[in-house]
């Protein structure tokens, strides 16, 4: 065992707190004495110099500085009114005060210095009327500028100078000692309080900053989630209707060629090359879109839903309570599945949204089939029941946000007149085209002359080129 641990060993609990003490005493007040702290002016943004104007906040952020040489003054004015000595007497405590705008520690030990002076100087011991005013003023000038500790320790060596100079008093009947030490306690104990309110006030408003941030920041992951949740129950649901058109082109590009007699050559390839297109875009398509489903096990593998389902879910709607009732104006046809496979989760959705936050109100389901579009509009009176508080609100309007924009149409949201709510949009759809006439059959190869051959692979060729 070597020396220092045997050491460290016999060191008893009492002897540890007095070296503790100690090395905060001297990290406190010993360390770095005259280091450069100077005061910093107020903040302009306090709840009372916002109401002034900026020319009298500018002046009024110095207000600490002017009551420190304010201070300091009275110091010398509280010296100057003894006849003999005043200057001493006046001067001395006044230094240390207004050191305290700059270095407050040091500031403490020279009014610990200017005590004993003014002390020797002066007719009452050991502190005379501006020595206790500017010791006093120090005392709390330093609590307030450092920790509560320091003014701790600061009080106690004042405690251990006045009982130190009240030992070599000739007259203790005039020692100045004891009301020091109570008005002095008192002043830090406020002091020492107010400091420990204003640091809980900043620790409370950096935690609420910090609360409001990450709350912030948990907002908006949530709604990037539910955009991705959104976007990727769209992908999952408009694969079975792309899968489907891409597989009527690959088909429909490998039967083409029997359905000309005798085809160019050039004609032939294009469609063979359209179907191997078509083929290997359905691959990618399937390997795309299959990781989208297969992250959902539990997606359905039944037909996308249409229009031509609508009412069966307005019949399921009524069952769980919400009176509703479906308007259909125009012409009804057959629309891309896409769009009609939108429109219904647009109205299902919107039907969900009154039952959750509407209960007991009724609602109208409009289907518009216009020239250049299909309008969808659900309106829902006002809730007649009690409306619980529900986490996902927002995310649905997310979500019909999402298939308005991808199928380029226009979507209103929003509370009306009456206290209910309407979801209007409009999809477009562009007109299909005509079915051309039938084209009369080809001409054999061996009538048809050879410049005809050659322009109509002229023709074809142009084609393939333009369509590449």
């Amino acid at each position: 065992m070597t020396e220092t641990q045997a050491q460290t060993k016999t060191r008893t609990p009492e002897f540890q707190v007095v070296a503790g003490a100690l090395g905060s005493l001297r990290q406190d007040l010993l360390q770095d004495v005259f280091a450069y702290r100077p005061l910093p002016p107020l903040s302009g943004d306090g709840p009372l110099l916002r109401k002034l104007p900026a020319h009298v906040r500018e002046k009024l952020v110095w207000t600490p500085h002017a009551l420190v040489l304010g201070a300091a003054l009275i110091c010398v004015l509280l010296g100057m009114a003894r006849a003999s000595d005043g200057l001493i007497l006046g001067v001395v405590p006044a230094i240390p005060v207004a050191l305290t705008l700059v270095r407050p520690v040091a500031a403490f030990w020279g009014s610990m210095a200017g005590t004993v002076v003014v002390a020797a100087a002066g007719g009452v011991w050991p502190w005379g009327a501006s020595s206790l005013w500017g010791h006093l003023v120090v005392l709390v000038v330093l609590a307030a500028r450092t920790r509560p500790r320091i003014a701790a320790w600061a009080w106690a060596l004042t405690l251990l100078l006045g009982l130190l100079l009240e030992g070599a008093s000739p007259n203790l009947a005039s020692s100045t000692a004891g009301p020091m030490f109570v008005v002095s306690a008192l002043a830090l104990l406020v002091v020492t309080l107010f400091q420990i309110r204003r640091e809980a006030r900043r620790e409370v408003s950096e935690a609420e900053r910090e609360v409001t941030v990450q709350r912030t920041v948990t907002a908006v992951e949530r709604d990037r989630r539910t955009l991705l949740e959104e976007r990727t129950t769209i992908a999952r649901e408009l694969h079975d209707v792309v899968a489907h058109h891409m597989s009527v082109v690959a088909i429909q590009a490998e039967a083409a060629p029997y359905r000309v007699e005798n085809p160019p050559p050039e004609l032939a390839q294009a469609f063979v090359t359209i179907r191997e297109n078509a083929v290997a875009a359905l691959t990618e398509l399937r390997r795309v879109l299959g990781v989208v489903r297969a992250e959902d096990q539990d997606a359905p593998d039944a037909p996308q839903p249409t229009l031509a389902r609508l009412d069966r879910l307005l019949d399921n709607v009524r069952e769980a309570g919400l009176e509703t009732e479906k308007t259909v104006t125009g012409a009804v046809r057959e629309l891309p599945r896409g769009v009609e496979l939108s429109a219904y989760r647009i109205v299902q959705e919107a039907l969900s949204n009154t039952l959750r936050h509407a209960p007991g109100a009724t609602a109208s389901v409009e289907i518009g089939y216009v020239l250049g579009g299909l309008g969808v509009r659900v309106v829902n009176g006002p809730p007649t029941g009690p409306v619980e508080a529900s986490p996902g609100a927002g995310h649905g309007i997310t979500g019909m946000r999402e298939r308005i924009t991808m199928l380029s149409g226009e979507m209103t949201a929003g509370a009306t007149e009456e206290g209910g709510y309407e979801v209007a949009v409009f999809i477009p759809v562009p007109r299909a085209p005509e079915p051309a006439e039938p084209a009369e059959p080809a001409e054999p190869a061996e009538k048809a002359g050879s410049g005809d051959v050659a322009e109509k692979a002229g023709s074809a060729g142009g084609a393939g080129k333009a369509a590449a």
